[in-house]
């Protein structure tokens, strides 16, 4: 069990960035070519993420934006918060629908609920084609051997969990890396001075679930930028 985060460190350096997207690159997409991704767009929404709430929704809408010409993609948003409170939404095919849906959302105190974010993950998965869970958090109060428990399944159900930690609390890092490994996807901090970093790793994972990861090289290719530059660094030197 950890505590809530006290502290804002340094956000992801250039190592915490490649490593991310060296992962995102070496995954594999299962879904068919041409298919919509499918992707979980899931947060904490406990009142620690209050002040960053409002900035994630807007960053959030340019998953779609980058997925246009790949066929699409599909996002299911869900979040937990208050006493037990958890929420899924259908699946959405447009940005508008999601972030009407995240305005009408405000945080609240309450425990973490990871474990049923990754139960969730699991049973959507059961139903349907899943390309990947993202995760947005800042601290972890569960157990971490459950977590490491269904992190582990979703891996072996194909389903990668890309997780971004904001802030840096060491106890919470630890259970996201392991999340991260355990499910085959990846973990990349930030905090709330680097908004475009975090939009461009996660158009990056929009991309990777829409497209592969020939959609994620060409997409490095195109669009530019630091973080991109990196994205297809990682992929023309993968083997």
């Amino acid at each position: 069990m950890t505590s809530k985060r006290t502290d804002l460190e340094s956000p992801a350096n250039a190592t915490d960035v490649s490593d991310f997207l060296r992962q995102v690159a070496a995954t594999p997409r299962v879904g068919p070519p041409g298919a919509r991704g499918r992707l979980i767009f899931a947060m904490d929404a406990t009142a620690s993420r209050e002040p960053t709430w409002d900035r994630a929704a807007q960053i959030q809408s340019g998953m779609f934006i980058e997925t246009r010409d790949l066929g699409g993609l599909e996002v299911q948003l869900c979040y937990y918060r208050g006493f037990r409170e958890f929420s899924a939404s259908p699946w959405l095919q447009d940005s508008e629908a999601l972030l009407k849906r995240m305005n009408r959302v405000f945080c609240e105190a309450g425990l973490t609920q990871i474990g049923r974010v990754l139960k969730h993950a699991l049973d959507e998965a059961e139903k349907g084609r899943v390309d990947a869970l993202v995760f947005v958090g800042d601290c972890m109060e569960e157990s971490r051997d459950r977590l490491a428990d269904l992190a582990g399944r979703l891996g072996l159900s194909g389903v990668p969990a890309f997780v971004f930690q904001e802030g840096r609390d060491p106890a919470t890092e630890r259970s996201f890396r392991e999340i991260a490994r355990l499910s085959g996807g990846a973990w990349c901090p930030f905090d709330a001075s680097s908004p475009r970093m975090l939009h461009d790793l996660l158009a990056a994972v929009a991309v990777y679930a829409a497209g592969g990861r020939a959609a994620l090289t060409h997409y490095g290719e195109t669009h530019g930028g630091a973080v991109l530059q990196l994205t297809h660094q990682m992929t023309t030197k993968r083997t």
